[in-house]
């Protein structure tokens, strides 16, 4: 049987560290600041796709997670950790 949700009920375990990494952005990154970034490097993302991949609420794609990794200055394999 094939897993589709993380062991908290989630749908991605990205988000949590996503929002921790937009936060702490210099200068301060907004959902919609994010949305518009990721908008330029080819992803149809608006403010409300952030928020609910954040939230756990909607899946990432391998595409999305390499474009946001790239935005936010880390690794796919940071957006996948634990810590």
């Amino acid at each position: 049987m094939y897993k589709t949700k993380a062991p908290d009920g989630k749908l991605n375990i990205s988000g949590k560290k996503i929002s921790q990494l937009r936060m702490k952005m210099k200068p301060k990154c907004s959902q919609r600041k994010l949305a518009d970034i990721l908008q330029l490097q080819g992803l149809e993302f608006s403010k409300n796709t952030v928020q609910c991949i954040e939230s756990g609420k909607r899946f990432v794609t391998d595409i999305e997670l390499k474009a946001i990794a790239e935005v936010l200055g880390v690794t796919v394999d940071e957006l996948l950790s634990d810590e």
